[in-house]
């Protein structure tokens, strides 16, 4: 009788959050970490806008008279925003950003989308995680086709070469061979790993072993995750002990993960990709507060983050992306608030960047769709920059069509 991993995991009592919290006795398998890939140096860290973050109130344009017709209660006052070219400016919370674009160190990319936009926030999600058309349903991730790519080019690769920073793992960085390693609390994952009832597992082994022959395969995907996962657990808690940071992150959730990541960089560790999430940015009423207090967080966070990277010489080889799964409407609505829309702006950071400041024009408020900004850039133009400039991989391999370059980087 077959039965399916999920399955199989849940009754073993071992499925939680999204990994596996298991005993140090696969200390034989801690090879897999000493001897993982060395791919390039180069870093990529995301940051999800979880919820539709409004592009228009975060890159303001404060010179159309038609955003402040149609936002009376919501709209930034000109004489606030940071003022970035003629037409364009920062909400005053995201002023730390600013060092960053009169550096050249940041990229704002106007009016990304896709054709025929989903509104519906798991969908569009989907379709961003996935680096998918809109009739399209995949169910790997654009970045988990990339592990998948490399890992049948090396065959040596750690679970947590890609970590995002959470208690689940999101599909972005699901392959169908590989995948990331999803842990929010390095110290938590520890101290679960060394708990009695785990730590039991380890002197029963040879009676799961001795019913190996009834579920071979499900045995087998068993004891391939919990090497995988002691030994990336192990690894990662101690290069989190070595690095050390010197900037004042938020207090809040999201400074914790940013500051983690940045001690991971810091400390060596051989993961190349950190995804990171801010949620909270479904503002279908009183909207301005609540998104300008998570706004003031990112921009905090990313200040925090950009000067440990610098301090360790690190930026150079560091690229960030912040997204949103889409953008809102033009127009506000009775609750002071907006409704899902479609184009958004995207941010890329980094000391390596080429092509700066504005990418493409600004956003079109006369030319709607139906009360919606029309995107101009697809966002798997940008994907596709990263994956064959950045990650120095084919693109067309991992998205399977061929997109125009935007030159940033």
């Amino acid at each position: 009788m077959k039965i399916n991993r999920r399955k199989f995991l849940g009754q073993m009592g071992l499925a939680t959050a999204g990994t596996l919290f298991v005993p140090m006795f696969l200390k034989g398998f801690d090879a897999i970490a000493a001897n993982s890939i060395k791919n390039s140096d180069r870093k990529l860290i995301i940051i999800q806008f979880s919820g539709g973050n409004d592009g228009l109130n975060t890159v303001v344009p404060f010179r159309n008279d038609i955003y402040y017709q149609q936002r009376p209660q919501i709209a930034i006052p000109k004489n606030e925003v940071i003022k970035l070219s003629d037409e364009q400016g920062f909400n005053p919370v995201l002023s730390p950003l600013r060092k960053l674009y009169d550096k050249g160190e940041l990229a704002i990319i106007n009016n990304v989308g896709y054709p025929n936009p989903d509104r519906s926030h798991f969908r569009s999600m989907d379709i961003w995680q996935t680096g998918s058309s809109a009739d399209e349903y995949l169910s790997t991730g654009w970045l988990g086709r990339y592990l998948d790519s490399i890992y049948q080019k090396n065959k040596q690769q750690t679970a947590h070469f890609a970590l995002e920073m959470d208690d689940t793992l999101s599909l972005t960085l699901k392959g169908s061979v590989k995948s990331g390693f999803a842990a929010q609390d390095l110290n938590r994952l520890k101290r679960t790993v060394n708990t009695p009832v785990i730590q039991a597992l380890s002197e029963h082994r040879t009676i799961v072993s001795h019913h190996a022959h009834a579920h071979d395969e499900q045995i087998s995907y068993l004891y391939q995750t919990l090497a995988n996962t002691a030994a990336s657990s192990e690894y990662l808690f101690e290069k989190n002990k070595l690095g050390k940071t010197v900037a004042d992150y938020p207090s809040n959730r999201f400074g914790k993960d940013l500051k983690q990541v940045a001690q991971l960089i810091e400390a060596g560790s051989d993961s190349q990709i950190y995804y990171v999430t801010l949620g909270g940015f479904d503002t279908h009423a009183n909207q301005k507060n609540q998104q300008e207090r998570l706004l003031e967080n990112y921009a905090e966070g990313m200040n925090a983050l950009t000067e440990d990277l610098k301090k360790n010489n690190q930026w150079e080889n560091t690229l960030i992306m912040t997204f949103s799964e889409f953008g809102r409407r033009v127009g506000e609505n009775a609750s002071r608030g907006t409704d899902h829309g479609t184009a958004n702006v995207v941010f890329l950071a980094g000391g390596s960047l080429k092509k700066a400041g504005f990418v493409g024009s600004e956003p079109n408020l006369t030319d709607l769709d139906n009360g919606d900004l029309k995107f101009k850039i697809d966002f798997r133009q940008i994907y596709s920059d990263i994956l064959n400039r950045w990650l120095k991989v084919d693109s067309k391999d991992i998205l399977k069509s061929g997109f125009d370059s935007l030159n940033i980087f």
